[in-house]
């Protein structure tokens, strides 16, 4: 089904028309209702249904399923009324990409909505020469698709390939895109794969899309053994590749996703990912010893959160959830450690690790000068969170906009359960996601802390100039990392940094 020919959704054709295709196989009719009227599409084999009709860019458009409900489209590109209301037909962009290097590469991970006071793609171009100049190489997105209500991580999407409306739509995650380029930055985009957020009715209304045979953590589960669901995601990815220009996709928790096909679906996304847009990067978020990413579905890089946990159990004493294996300098030298070294990505804090705290709290500046140390040095490939450069003291916390009660509480509870089993947390210490007080205590300060800004600067342009090869050595409390003729001393019980080059 790959190719333009087949591809699902919308697509303006340049003559006044556009081509309509999607997957309803628990419909026996499809119609396609655009300005009050409804036009049928042709059924096809498989449970696909496809038409040319009279509608250009601009038109707005719902699906019609069997003369009754009318629903978004599982494919949308557009929607400016958000997950419940009508799709949009837009021409889709021709960004060229850049290209990114492995061996290059530092990431600035950001959230749109509170990078910047305008909280949109286009608030955050002011800001692309100075993450350039800093020594940044590449900006990645956390999940941009249309997800319930303005506020939000990103994690909930529904409408996987429309940019999110709140944060200016298509054409403006374009112009993003193009404006880093132009500053001579690569721009990686998280896509979530693993589940559906709330809203995920507008996708089961056309057909079996999810598997209910697992535990879903986050809310429903793509069934991806039916080919329509595999192309729909990756499609999906091969859009942002392809259309969008961005150089790298970074696929969340993929130790979620159930597949027994084969070849695996995210085996297949990566090598349709790696022909649509050659030199594109796949990276995987996974737990902490899962390698298939790297060893079996052909992946670029993945994320290695387990020297962020040797780290921040080190430094904090903190044992509890998923920092109780660590807590030795060990530890730290053995996730340094892991090879090949770019393919892996490594940080002192990320969204997850500070958003995912129950009050959002970022490392004390002290702490933080250490871990960030250690990442910065080390061999393998860094990312760092907005803010960390300058010494954002502000927290990132978890927030959601559901209008739907339901989901609101659900989303409150969940945060009350997660952390339950955490002693050093109670029950009113938990800010409530839904309150917009959460969000807006969540948006940079950028309020600098004198000296950090020069310290990170310092560092990143020394590992330009250092090999990948690394050596580590372990002295009771003192972690001792070489690379060439540099040197860093790192005391964890002191929390002391010492570098020589």
């Amino acid at each position: 089904m790959s190719g333009t020919d087949n591809t699902i959704g919308a697509r303006p054709r340049g003559d006044g028309t556009t081509a309509f295709r999607v997957w309803a196989p628990r419909a026996s009719a499809v119609g396609v209702r655009i300005g009050g009227e409804t036009h049928p599409l042709a059924a096809l084999d498989r449970g696909f249904f496809e038409g040319a009709l009279r509608a250009e860019p601009g038109d707005d458009y719902l699906y019609v399923l069997d003369g009754g409900s009318a629903w978004p489209d599982p494919c949308s590109c557009f929607q400016p009324e958000g997950v419940d209301g009508p799709s949009r037909i837009v021409e889709r962009p021709a960004v060229a990409r850049r290209g990114l290097s492995l061996d290059e590469l530092v990431i600035y991970e950001l959230h749109v909505g509170t990078f910047s006071a305008a909280g949109t793609f286009d608030g955050v171009l002011p800001h692309l020469a100075a993450l350039r100049e800093f020594g940044v190489t590449a900006i990645e997105l956390m999940p941009v698709a249309t997800f319930p209500g303005e506020r939000g991580w990103g994690y909930d999407g529904v409408q996987m390939s429309a940019p999110h409306p709140a944060y200016g739509g298509p054409a403006a995650l374009a112009r993003l895109v193009e404006a880093a380029h132009r500053e001579g930055l690569g721009v990686i985009l998280d896509v979530v794969y693993n589940h559906v957020g709330p809203g995920s009715e507008a996708l089961a209304a056309f057909g079996p899309y999810f598997i209910d045979r697992h535990d879903a953590l986050w809310g429903r589960m793509p069934a991806f053994e039916q080919p329509a669901v595999r192309e729909w995601a990756i499609e999906n990815a091969e859009l942002w590749v392809r259309d969008y220009g961005i150089d790298g996709l970074r696929l969340d928790a993929v130790q979620t996703i159930y597949d027994d096909s084969r070849p695996h679906v995210l085996a297949e996304l990566a090598a349709r990912v790696h022909a649509a847009a050659p030199g594109a990067l796949v990276i995987s978020e996974t737990s902490v010893d899962d390698d298939r990413p790297l060893a079996d579905w052909g992946h670029d890089a993945r994320w290695a959160d387990g020297l962020h946990h040797a780290l921040h159990a080190l430094l904090t004493g903190e044992r509890e959830g998923h920092y109780a294996p660590f807590g030795r300098v060990q530890d730290v030298a053995d996730e340094l450690g892991r090879t090949p070294q770019a393919a892996h990505v490594v940080c002192a804090q990320n969204h997850d690790q500070i958003g995912n705290r129950a009050r959002g709290d970022r490392l004390p500046p002290d702490l933080l000068h250490v871990a960030s140390s250690v990442v910065l040095f080390g061999a393998q490939t860094p990312l760092l969170f907005m803010g960390e450069e300058y010494g954002e003291e502000g927290p990132f916390r978890f927030f959601t906009d559901h209008a739907d009660l339901a989901s609101a509480e659900a989303a409150r509870e969940g945060r009350r359960r997660e952390f339950a089993a955490y002693g050093s947390f109670s029950g009113q210490d938990i800010p409530d996601p839904q309150d917009p007080a959460t969000f807006e205590a969540s948006k940079l300060s950028r309020r600098e802390r004198p000296g950090v800004r020069d310290s990170y600067r310092r560092l990143l342009a020394l590992r330009r100039t250092l090999p990948r090869e690394m050596e580590t050595s372990v002295n009771g409390d003192v972690l001792t990392v070489r690379r060439g003729g540099a040197e860093l001393r790192v005391d964890f019980a002191a929390r002391t940094v010492e570098l020589s080059a």
